[in-house]
C-alpha cells in the first residue's frame, strides 16, 4: 500500500505537467476551439471569443485569444508586441482600442511567471521582448524592452484581448497580425515534444509521459528535491522505459495510485469558496513559488506557504482552469444557485443589486451562460464599465442572442447602485430593460469577470450581490 500512496502523490504532483503539455501537443496537430493547429514559435489567433469547452477556458470568458507555444531549446526568441490599434510606432501597447489586453507567460509546469500588458507594471509600450531559455547567458540585443527568463524550454504565451462594438474586431485583427515570434540566433528547435515509449500499456501512459517530460522540463530545485521520493515508481529512470515490462505489483500500485490521485484532485476541485451563492477563487493560481518575472507580484499574499499543499492547488487549477491568471490580473466568480440555494433556471426571474461600481481597474462584465455539457453558451452580458475600459465592450464568448444588448454600458441609479434583472422575457419597465440579461429556457450560470480587481475583491470585503429570486 506504500507504493499506492506514493503513486497517488506522484499523480497529483505531475498532473499539471502532463495535462498542460498534452494540450500543447494537441495544439500543434489538431488545434482547439477556434484556434487552428499551429507549430512551435508561431501564434494561433482566434477570430472570436473562445468557447468555455476549450481546454483552457472553464467559467466563460469574453476575450479573443492569441496563443503561442514557444520552444526555446535552440535559443531565445524575440516576441514583438505591436502598438495601440495594432500599429507599430505608436507609444502604447494597449491592444485594440486601448481596451484590456495582456500577454501571459506559462511554463511547462503551468506556473505563471510573467505578464506583459497595458494594465501591468510593464506599461503600455510597443516593442520586442527577449524570451530566453533556462541558464542562457548570451548577449541581449539592443533596443529590446526587456528580458523574460523562462523556467522551462517550452513556454505557452496566452494573449487576451477585449474588443468593443465599434470596429473592435478589426482592431483586434490588426493587433494580432503584428504579434510575432522570431529567432534571435541560429539553433535547432524542436518540432514536437519528447515522445513517450509507444509500447507502454495505456494504463501506465500517464506515468510514462510524466517520466519523459519531467526529465526534459525539470522544475525548480526545491521541486526536484521533492520528486526524488518517486524513485521507487521508476519516474526518475533515464533511457528505456521501466513501464514496458513492469512487474504486476508496480502495475497495480500505479493504476490504483492514479485512481486515488485523480479522486483527490476532483474532490478538491469541488470544494470552492462560496459567498452569497458565488464561487470565487482569487488565489487559485498562487502555486508558483519560485519564478517571478516581469509583471508578476512577488509578495507573500500571492504565494501558498506550504509547498506540498501547492501541488494539489496546482493540479486543481490545471484540471478546472488551465492557464488561468493570478487573481491580481483577473478574477472570475460564478453562480449556479440563487441566494436561497435554488438552481438558476430561465423559468424564473432574478435580480442582482450592486451597491456601487465593482472594484475592477480594467473593467468588468456579467454574463449568462447555459450549462449544456461541460461548457456553455453566452446569452447576454451587461457591465463593461465604460469609464474603466475607455469604450463600451462587446465580445461575448461563444454563441449569443440579443446582440443589441451585448456591450451596453449599464445604467446606474442616482445613489450609485446598479440593479440587473436576469430572466427570459424583456421587462416591460423601460428602466429595468436597460440592465436586463436574457436567460435561456433551462438551467444557467452567471459569470462575473473582474479585470485588475481591487482590494475589496481580493480580501473579501466587497460583497458580491446576492442573486435574489423574484418570481
Amino acid at each position: 500500500m506504500e507504493l499506492v500512496a506514493l503513486a497517488a502523490e506522484a499523480y497529483v504532483y505531475g498532473y499539471p505537467l502532463v495535462r498542460g503539455l498534452s494540450v500543447v501537443e494537441g495544439a500543434m496537430y489538431t488545434g482547439y476551439g477556434p484556434l487552428p493547429p499551429t507549430p512551435f514559435n508561431h501564434f494561433a489567433h482566434a477570430d472570436r471569443p473562445v468557447p468555455p469547452d476549450t481546454p483552457f477556458v472553464s467559467v466563460g470568458d469574453d476575450t479573443v485569444r492569441s496563443v503561442a507555444h514557444l520552444d526555446l531549446s535552440g535559443g531565445p526568441v524575440l516576441l514583438h508586441v505591436p502598438g495601440q490599434d495594432g500599429q507599430d510606432g505608436q507609444h502604447s501597447q494597449g491592444g485594440p482600442g486601448g481596451a484590456y489586453c495582456v500577454l501571459q507567460f506559462v511554463d511547462a509546469w503551468t506556473d505563471n511567471f510573467a505578464y506583459v500588458g497595458r494594465h501591468r507594471p510593464t506599461g503600455p509600450r510597443a516593442g520586442d521582448w527577449l524570451v530566453v531559455p533556462p541558464g542562457w547567458a548570451g548577449r541581449v540585443p539592443d533596443g529590446v524592452l526587456g528580458v523574460i527568463d523562462a523556467p522551462t524550454s517550452v513556454v505557452t504565451v496566452v494573449g487576451r484581448s477585449d474588443c468593443d462594438c465599434d470596429g473592435g474586431a478589426e482592431r483586434v485583427r490588426a493587433y494580432q497580425e503584428q504579434l510575432t515570434v522570431t529567432y534571435v540566433e541560429p539553433g535547432t528547435h524542436r518540432t514536437g515534444l519528447p515522445a513517450p515509449d509507444p509500447d507502454v500499456p495505456e494504463p501506465l501512459r500517464f506515468f510514462e509521459q510524466l517520466r519523459v517530460w519531467m526529465a526534459d522540463f525539470p522544475p525548480s530545485a526545491p521541486d526536484r528535491a521533492y520528486q526524488d521520493r518517486f524513485q521507487p515508481l521508476g519516474l526518475l529512470e533515464e533511457g528505456a522505459s521501466p513501464y514496458v515490462r513492469a512487474d504486476a505489483a508496480l502495475v497495480r500500485a500505479l493504476t490504483e495510485g492514479a485512481a486515488r490521485g485523480r479522486a483527490r484532485v476532483e474532490e478538491a476541485d469541488r470544494a470552492g469558496a462560496v459567498r452569497e451563492g458565488w464561487v470565487m477563487l482569487p488565489h487559485l493560481f498562487d502555486y508558483n513559488l519560485d519564478h517571478y518575472g516581469v509583471g508578476t507580484v512577488d509578495s507573500p499574499e500571492w504565494r501558498i506557504a506550504d509547498r506540498e499543499a501547492s501541488y494539489l492547488t496546482r493540479a486543481v487549477a490545471a484540471r478546472s482552469a488551465l492557464w488561468g491568471v493570478h487573481g491580481y490580473e483577473a478574477v472570475y466568480a460564478r453562480a449556479l444557485c440563487d441566494a436561497g440555494g435554488g438552481r438558476l433556471n430561465g423559468a424564473r426571474s432574478y435580480v442582482l443589486r450592486f451597491e456601487g461600481r465593482p472594484p475592477a481597474g480594467a473593467g468588468w462584465s456579467l454574463a449568462v451562460y447555459d450549462v449544456a455539457g461541460r461548457g456553455g453558451v453566452a446569452y447576454g452580458m451587461a457591465g463593461y464599465d465604460g469609464a474603466a475600459y475607455g469604450t463600451a465592450g462587446c465580445g461575448v464568448a461563444g454563441s449569443r442572442i440579443g446582440e443589441g444588448l451585448a456591450g451596453r454600458v449599464p445604467a446606474y441609479a442616482e445613489d450609485g447602485s446598479l440593479t440587473v434583472r436576469v430572466q427570459r422575457e424583456r421587462p416591460d419597465d423601460p428602466v429595468a430593460a436597460v440592465n436586463w440579461l436574457p436567460a435561456p429556457a433551462g438551467d444557467f450560470r452567471l459569470v462575473l469577470r473582474l479585470c485588475a480587481p481591487g482590494a475589496g475583491i481580493l480580501d473579501g470585503t466587497y460583497g458580491l450581490p446576492a442573486v435574489e429570486r423574484v418570481r
